[in-house]
């Protein structure tokens, strides 16, 4: 059996933008979790989740010997902070929604108190 848990609670993640383009990295906290993390947290999931914020492709980079996942989303931040009056056109939120997708864990598994 599985439950739903939302990422944060495996991860974190670091954003950073050029022009209309994001990028996402996702660290995993226990090199444990890392192989969940990767199966579920997929560039087609991430463009699926916010179809109306990601018009252009996303690409995802792996990075298993540092447990990390880098995802470039492109068109995704409505031009870009020079042409855009959408309040954060830098892409630092893009680290909380990824973080709030909800991922599928084993029932059993332990989750600590999130203190890191």
């Amino acid at each position: 059996m599985t439950r739903r848990i939302p990422l944060h609670e495996l991860a974190h993640a670091r954003a950073g933008d050029k022009g209309d383009t994001s990028s996402i990295s996702v660290w995993v906290y226990d090199p444990g979790d890392y192989a969940l993390v990767r199966q579920q947290v997929t560039a087609e999931r991430l463009k699926a989740a916010f179809p109306r914020l990601i018009r252009g492709d996303v690409i995802r980079y792996e990075l298993p010997g540092l447990c990390g996942l880098n995802f470039v989303a492109q068109n995704a931040l409505e031009g870009g902070v020079n042409t855009s009056l959408n309040l954060d056109a830098h892409g630092k939120s893009w680290s909380s929604l990824l973080l709030s997708l909800e991922i599928e864990v084993p029932e059993n598994r332990r989750c600590d108190d999130g203190a890191r």
